[in-house]
């Protein structure tokens, strides 16, 4: 009975240290998403986890339906923020990372059948090519969306984009004038080719959210709201001068417990 009794404590140790439980409900924030590559990860892959498959993402949009989510958008927001509008009771903003083909191909119809909306992060240079900052080594390249696919998904009203630079660098790297360059044309270039604002913007890698020249130069150059790759929730109202907006990272190994806990607790794991 003591053997027994000490395994199963052993089990409930290993999963509160696997998911985050115990941690308190968050309430009065704002969840958001923060995907990358939908479908699944090429053989051989050493970024799997940034592969969230159509069926889990399927899954993932039915579970924030079903729990009473409203899908907003960067304008949804901000008209909000100027008294235009009221947010939904259940806000969620559904944003992926980058621009990859496979957001069109397989994330865009998800949403369209569902009703949800979705934010679309460009990098600016690599629009109808492939992810050229990437290394191939870890991952074979990538055809990224065309002007073609983001115009058909601007034009429908599934999908808002962001600018996530021109070239995908680390803004914490690079000289200051070479960052804010990335932060200034890409904005310009995307209102131009769009023939709307950009107001959301996002870190390459997070890198310079907590960098207080790196982000002064995001907000100066300006983007409405900033985003990190922080895990976490943001309040309502936004504090803008505290810090970047807060998201959830979602795996491609997380399961439904993961996702339910991402989206109560601000956390699946340790």
């Amino acid at each position: 009975m003591i053997s027994e009794s000490l395994a199963l404590l052993a089990a409930a140790a290993a999963a509160g240290a696997r998911w985050n439980w115990w941690r308190p409900v968050v309430s009065g924030g704002l969840p958001t998403l923060m995907y990358h590559k939908i479908g699944d990860p090429p053989p051989g892959s050493t970024l799997a986890k940034l592969w969230v498959s159509a069926a889990d993402f399927r899954r993932q949009i039915s579970y924030l339906k079903e729990h009473g989510y409203t899908s907003i958008t960067f304008a949804d927001w901000r008209d909000a923020e100027k008294g235009l509008t009221t947010l939904p009771e259940k806000p969620v903003l559904i944003t992926f990372d980058d621009g990859y083909m496979n957001n069109f191909e397989l994330a865009y119809p998800i949403l369209r059948e569902s009703g949800m909306k979705g934010c679309v992060f460009l990098v600016c240079e690599t629009m109808d090519g492939h992810n050229s900052w990437h290394d191939p080594a870890l991952e074979p390249w990538l055809k990224m969306l065309t002007w073609a696919m983001v115009r058909e998904m601007q034009d429908c009203g599934v999908i808002e984009f962001g600018s996530h630079t021109m070239r995908h660098r680390s803004l914490a790297s690079i000289p200051l004038d070479e960052a804010r360059w990335e932060l200034t044309e890409s904005k310009k270039r995307l209102e131009d080719k769009l023939g709307r604002e950009m107001l959301g913007f996002a870190y390459p890698y997070g890198a310079g959210a907590y960098q207080p020249e790196v982000r002064a130069a995001a907000l100066a150059a300006g983007y409405r709201f900033d985003f990190s790759i922080k895990q976490g929730i943001s309040r309502l109202p936004w504090d803008r001068e505290k810090e970047a907006v807060r998201r959830l990272l979602i795996r491609g190994d997380d399961t439904m417990v993961d996702f339910h806990l991402n989206m109560t607790r601000g956390r699946a794991r340790l």
